[in-house]
């Protein structure tokens, strides 16, 4: 993969966006100052210090649009568990795309496509990881929130953590874009905080209550409810 650092930005999510067609396939943006980030639903992604991973990949794997395209976030997700585990701890995955530790969220993800004329012009994978940051500057996130460095009570080398990512991503991304979710499915699954448990999923303006008792090969959510009536769902948030 090739990387193109950014000193400071705003987004590297809008600026791969608004540079789609320099933009070789299968290039890391990355920075270590974003000043405007944000998650899914437009979420802002707190800037917690230079010593943390502000990044997207920008992929470009066909003209066309393909339903599996939707499953890379998912693809990251597992990416970025297993660099984690390597460090000594013990990362969940919050469908469709958080991390969590000790469930407080380290890792985001969001996924972007860029079309022209009914043609896929690239994929943006934009990802922000908690690396290194003082415990004050956690208290002003609006949800529980952790960092690698307050689990492991060491810092931790950004750079080597960008490099572990991209190269893990690599082993998986040619046969993933062949075979779908089911060729990291079970890995998914064994990391997933959400299997076997008690939730509520905000789909749009509705709210599905129940156990979640498998990820489907798609990698949708099977969700039961009390009435023992399946929903399968595809898109939502985990309340």
């Amino acid at each position: 993969m090739d990387f193109l650092y950014l000193e400071e930005i705003d987004s590297t999510n809008k600026f791969a966006k608004e540079n789609i067609n320099s933009i070789s396939d299968k290039t890391i943006i990355y920075t270590f100052k974003q000043t405007a980030g944000r998650g899914r639903l437009n979420r802002k992604w707190q800037f917690l210090g230079e010593d943390n991973i502000y990044s997207s990949i920008v992929l470009k794997p066909s003209p066309k649009m393909l339903d599996i395209y939707s499953n890379l976030t998912q693809l990251l997700c597992l990416v970025l568990a297993q660099v984690f585990e390597e460090y000594g701890v013990i990362p969940k995955i919050k469908w469709p795309n958080d991390i969590r530790i000790n469930h407080k969220k380290i890792s985001g993800i969001l996924a972007e496509a860029v079309s022209e004329q009914n043609k896929l012009k690239g994929i943006v994978l934009g990802f922000g990881v908690n690396l290194n940051a003082p415990k004050s500057f956690l208290s002003g996130i609006d949800q529980p929130a952790t960092a690698l460095n307050i689990e492991t009570e060491q810092d931790i080398d950004k750079k080597l953590f960008l490099k572990k990512v991209t190269e893990q991503f690599c082993l998986y991304y040619n046969d993933f874009i062949e075979e779908g979710f089911p060729l990291i499915r079970e890995e998914y699954k064994r990391r997933a905080e959400f299997l076997n448990e008690p939730i509520s999923v905000k789909v749009f303006d509705k709210v599905y209550e129940g156990i979640v008792v498998d990820i489907t090969e798609n990698g949708a959510l099977k969700l039961k409810d009390e009435n023992n009536k399946e929903h399968i769902l595809l898109i939502g948030d985990i309340l």
